[in-house]
């Protein structure tokens, strides 16, 4: 499988079943502040279990940080 991640392309031998898996493979321990988006759209926490990746998704993650 290739997802587009953060404009990169990845490949997965073994494809993640859904996003939270994506999200454990590729940003262990981190969902505080963490917002991700799948071809544009806007994907609640509360959905990445059961949000189904497909082949050739753009997704794009973005973690808060705190500066000044």
């Amino acid at each position: 499988m290739e997802l587009i991640i953060n404009h990169q392309q990845k490949f997965f031998g073994k494809a993640p079943a859904s996003l939270a898996e994506l999200m454990q493979l590729e940003a262990p321990g981190k969902t505080k502040g963490v917002a991700v988006a799948i071809n544009s759209r806007v994907v609640p926490k509360t959905q990445w279990e059961s949000t189904v990746l497909r082949d050739r998704d753009s997704i794009l993650i973005i973690t808060a940080t705190q500066g000044g």
